[in-house]
C-alpha cells in the first residue's frame, strides 16, 4: 500500500511539473487532496482493525450477554448484534449527527403543536414477529425512524426466493438467519447501540408459553410493549399472538395476506372483521373465536356469535381497530399456490415444510405488495408512537367476482 501511494504521488508530481500557470495550481490541488484521501483512508482502516481487535478481546475475555438468561427461555441470539449493542467510543453519533437524521420526521412530528412526538418514538420499544417481506420491511424503517428498542423475531433463513420480496437480503446472505441479516443491516443505519437497540431471537414464536421462553416479555424496566407488529403467515400462531395482545390489552398491528396480488390502490386498514376478499383474515377470525370459545366453555362463561364479547372482553378486538389494527388487500387473488409436484407426492408432503405443520404449497408473492404492506404497517406504528395517529379510510364492500 505504502508503495502504491508513493507511485501515485510520483505520477502527480511528474504531472504537475509538465503544467504551468493554472495547470500547477490544479495539479498541486490535486495532489494535495489526494494525499488527504490516502490518509484518510488509513486512518479508516487502522481504527476498523483496532476496533475489530478490541472486540475480540472483549468477546473472548467476557461471557455473552444472553449467558445469563435461564436456560428454560432457549432463546438464540445473534452474538454480533447483541455486542454491538454495547457501542465504542468511535460508534456513537454525536447528538448534531443524530438530530440531522431525524429531521425530516421530526418536523413532521412536531407541527400542529404536537410537541414531544419524535420523544417518543426514540424511546419507544417494539416487538416485530415475522422478518419476511413483510416484517423486514416494517422493521427497516422503524430504525431509520428513531424507534429505540427493536426485537426481531423470526426463525427462518433468507433463501433464494427470499430476494425478490425481502427489505434487505442479498445474494451474500442466503443461507443466514433472517433476524441475524436484518440487525447487520440496521447497524449500518445507526451504529450507536443506544440510540439503537437490536435484540434479535433466532426461534420460532408457537404461542406455548414454555418453548417460547421471555420471547414476548417486554425489555427490562419496561411494563409492556408500546408496539407488537404481526407479520406472521400461519394461521395457528398468528391468532395466538393476537390473543396474547388482547388479553393484555397491547396495541398489536397485524398484516393479512400479501400473496397472489398486486393492487396497491386495494390496500387497506380497519378493524379484523371488516377485512373483506381475504382468506387469512378469514382464518384468522376464525381461529381466534375458537380460542375465545374454548377458554370461555374451561371458565363456564358463556359465548355467543355477533360482537364476541367474551371471556373480560378480549375478544372485542376483532371489532376494535384501537386493539387490533389490520391491513389487508381487497384485491381477489390472481395468482393461487404452486401445484403439488409429482416429487412431493411420491416422497411424502410432510417431507417438504420448513418445519412441522407449515405451509408446503409454493405461494406466488409479487414483491412490490409486501413490501407495500409492510411500509404501511410502519407508518401505522409511527404516527401513533409519535402522537399523531391517523384514522383509515375503510374499504368499500365488492362484489365476489370483482378484482378492482
Amino acid at each position: 500500500r505504502i508503495l502504491s501511494e508513493v507511485y501515485q504521488e510520483s505520477l502527480l508530481v511528474n504531472m504537475s511539473e509538465r503544467l504551468s500557470g493554472q495547470g500547477i495550481a490544479f495539479a498541486t490541488g490535486l495532489l494535495a487532496g489526494s494525499i488527504a484521501t490516502l490518509v484518510l483512508a488509513s486512518r479508516r482502516e487502522n481504527e476498523g482493525k483496532q476496533r475489530h481487535a478490541s472486540e475480540e478481546d472483549v468477546s473472548s475475555s467476557s461471557p455473552s450477554p444472553s449467558s445469563s438468561k435461564p436456560q428454560s427461555a432457549s432463546i438464540q441470539q445473534n452474538s454480533d448484534a447483541s455486542q454491538q449493542n454495547h457501542p465504542t467510543k468511535s460508534s456513537r453519533l454525536p447528538p448534531e449527527i443524530r438530530s440531522e437524521m431525524l429531521s425530516r420526521n421530526s418536523l413532521y412530528f412536531s407541527s400542529n403543536n404536537n410537541d414531544g412526538g419524535m420523544d417518543r418514538i426514540t424511546d419507544s420499544s417494539v416487538l416485530i414477529v415475522g422478518l419476511g417481506g413483510v416484517g423486514s420491511h416494517t422493521a427497516h424503517m422503524l430504525a431509520r425512524a428513531g424507534v429505540k428498542y427493536l426485537r426481531l423475531v423470526d426463525f427462518d433463513q433468507v433463501t433464494l426466493s427470499s430476494l425478490n420480496r425481502h427489505a434487505v437480503a442479498t445474494l451474500n446472505d442466503v443461507g443466514l438467519p433472517k433476524a441475524t441479516v436484518l440487525c447487520n443491516h440496521l447497524r449500518q443505519i445507526c451504529p450507536d447501540g443506544e440510540r439503537l437497540v437490536l435484540d434479535p431471537i433466532i426461534k420460532m414464536y408457537t404461542g406455548d408459553a414454555e418453548k417460547d421462553g421471555g420471547m414476548l416479555e417486554p425489555p427490562e424496566g419496561r411494563e409492556k410493549w408500546d408496539i407488537i407488529i404481526d407479520a406472521i403467515d400461519d394461521v395457528p400462531t398468528k391468532a395466538n399472538l393476537i390473543a396474547h395482545c388482547a388479553k393484555r390489552n397491547i396495541r398489536v398491528i397485524s398484516c393479512m395476506g400479501a400473496g397472489g396480488k398486486a393492487d396497491p390502490t386495494r390496500v387497506h386498514i380497519s378493524d379484523l372483521r371488516s377485512a373483506s376478499r381475504d382468506p387469512l383474515a378469514t382464518a384468522v377470525r376464525q381461529k381466534i373465536r375458537q380460542i375465545g370459545k374454548r377458554e370461555a366453555k374451561a371458565n363456564g362463561i358463556k359465548i355467543t356469535n355477533g360482537s364476541g364479547v367474551a371471556n373480560g372482553g378480549w375478544l372485542s378486538c376483532i371489532d376494535d381497530d384501537s386493539k387490533l389494527a389490520v391491513v389487508f388487500s381487497s384485491e381477489k387473488v390472481v395468482a393461487k399456490l404452486a401445484d403439488i409436484t409429482d416429487e412431493q407426492k411420491e416422497e411424502g408432503m410432510h417431507n417438504f415444510g420448513a418445519v412441522d405443520n407449515m405451509r408446503v404449497r409454493v405461494l406466488p408473492v409479487l414483491g412490490t405488495m409486501p413490501a407495500i404492506m409492510g411500509q404501511a404497517l410502519a407508518a401505522m406504528a409511527l404516527c401513533e408512537l409519535g402522537g399523531k395517529p391517523f384514522s383509515p379510510v375503510g374499504a368499500e364492500r365488492v362484489g365476489r367476482n370483482v378484482r378492482h
